[in-house]
């Protein structure tokens, strides 16, 4: 059974605009942090477009994992989704895949960002491990989507 995750902000930003930039926006940046046991980005390997579904990319994290993300939506600009497989290094202990999703929708004269992950815990171990894993998400994805603030607005 997928625990899931979610957290929002809102922006003083376009709908589109914000879509674009969080689409395209590069994860060593967006994710350049370390939260607890939740390593940084440092490095996206075999990127293309990545405005496709269907496109794959590898995501190099800060402990040497690794982790195969695949694009699986694009509804411009309401909605881009996808999913992480292939997880290498200390991750691949608590989770066999997570299903990724970014919303954008009209909030007043901006945006409301929801971004939110259901993770596919690995077996007794990973089940065990979600609720901690859960705190240390909450504090990266909030970190994470000031990132992507700075950007709109800075």
């Amino acid at each position: 059974m997928p625990v899931e995750l979610t957290a929002s902000r809102t922006y003083p930003a376009g709908v589109a605009r914000t879509f674009d930039t969080a689409l395209s926006l590069p994860l060593p940046y967006l994710f350049a942090h370390r939260y607890a046991a939740i390593p940084p980005v440092t490095q996206v390997r075999d990127q293309g477009a990545w405005t496709t579904v269907g496109e794959t990319r590898t995501i190099v994290l800060g402990d040497g994992g690794t982790i195969l993300e695949t694009l699986t939506e694009v509804e411009r600009p309401d909605t881009f989704a996808y999913r992480l497989t292939d997880i290498t290094g200390p991750m691949k202990l608590l989770a066999t895949s997570v299903d990724g999703r970014f919303r954008f929708e009209r909030a007043g004269t901006g945006v409301r960002v929801t971004w939110s992950w259901s993770v596919h815990p690995r077996g007794r171990l990973g089940r065990a491990a979600m609720p901690v894993f859960a705190r240390m998400w909450r504090p990266y994805a909030r970190i994470a989507l000031e990132r992507l603030e700075d950007v709109l607005v800075g």
